[in-house]
């Protein structure tokens, strides 16, 4: 099973794939700045695999090594930043 995630700036989003199907993304806008976070998807046939969690890490160590702050509208990448506290400097 290869696990990729990858960004799309053309569609806005970071992509999740397994073995080269995309079966989620996390929403994003950069304004100032900052990367608005509103939307994060796993396709629920490939629910409880922990691929959220690795689309969001991915999405949030993109942002720090942009120099970007992140806004979470996104409960799950809010929840991801609150249980993983390395991340909250990210926080806009």
């Amino acid at each position: 099973m290869q696990i990729r995630v990858q960004d799309n700036p053309g569609a806005g989003r970071f992509e999740i794939s397994l073995d080269g199907q995309v079966v989620g993304f996390a929403d994003y806008t950069v304004r100032d700045g900052v990367m608005t976070m509103p939307h994060t998807v796993v396709d629920p046939a490939y629910g409880g695999r922990g691929l959220g969690t690795e689309l969001v890490r991915v999405a949030l160590e993109e942002a720090r090594d942009r120099g970007l702050r992140v806004r979470p509208l996104c409960s799950f990448v809010a929840a991801y930043i609150r249980d993983h506290p390395d991340y909250g400097d990210l926080v806009a």
